[in-house]
């Protein structure tokens, strides 16, 4: 039960302090499930991010049914999403009144100016410690062909990020053992 309680709490408090939607709750989930619960590695989370990138739909959904599921089997995963999706609806039914008559409101477009910058630097601290795991972990060889495969077929080539993911999956099936 205690098991469950964690799962929710997780994601529900990622999901409340995540101003700015799917990508902005990423490192806070990742703080939850790495660093204070231990569910994972910070390389596991990676391929979480990653593949929720690469599907169709929003991001935290997706990682909260994963995560939910592993580590709490399918009543996990419902707890997990349940938890994701709470704070946006109990925000929505309690605060949508207040924000449409604030909106044109200051302090409003001021907290809107300091939110945005930080979750910026948020994700690239993230992006920074999955580079620094990839590294480590598979090599400068395999990581810097990931990286310009990667750039190279999403930046120039426009091909789907769900292919990319995908065939980096792939790569690191064939050539890394995973």
């Amino acid at each position: 039960m205690m098991l469950y309680w964690q799962v929710f709490w997780a994601h529900f408090t990622s999901n409340l302090l995540g101003y700015g939607g799917g990508p902005a709750t990423i490192p806070l989930l990742q703080h939850e499930v790495v660093d204070r619960y231990g569910w994972m590695t910070n390389g596991e989370f990676s391929e979480i991010v990653a593949l929720g990138n690469g599907l169709p739909g929003p991001i935290a959904t997706k990682m909260a049914a994963y995560i939910g599921y592993d580590v709490a089997g399918i009543p996990g995963a419902f707890i997990a999403l349940f938890a994701t999706v709470a704070p946006s609806l109990i925000l929505m039914v309690v605060l949508l009144g207040i924000l449409m008559r604030h909106k044109d409101a200051p302090q409003v477009k001021r907290l809107t100016k300091v939110v945005r910058p930080t979750i910026a630097v948020l994700l690239g601290v993230m992006t920074y410690d999955f580079f620094f795991d990839s590294f480590t972990g598979s090599g400068w060889i395999h990581t810097l062909i990931l990286i310009v495969a990667g750039y190279v077929l999403l930046e120039v080539r426009k091909v789907s990020p769900t292919w990319v993911v995908l065939g980096a999956l792939l790569y690191g099936a064939i050539f890394l053992g995973g």
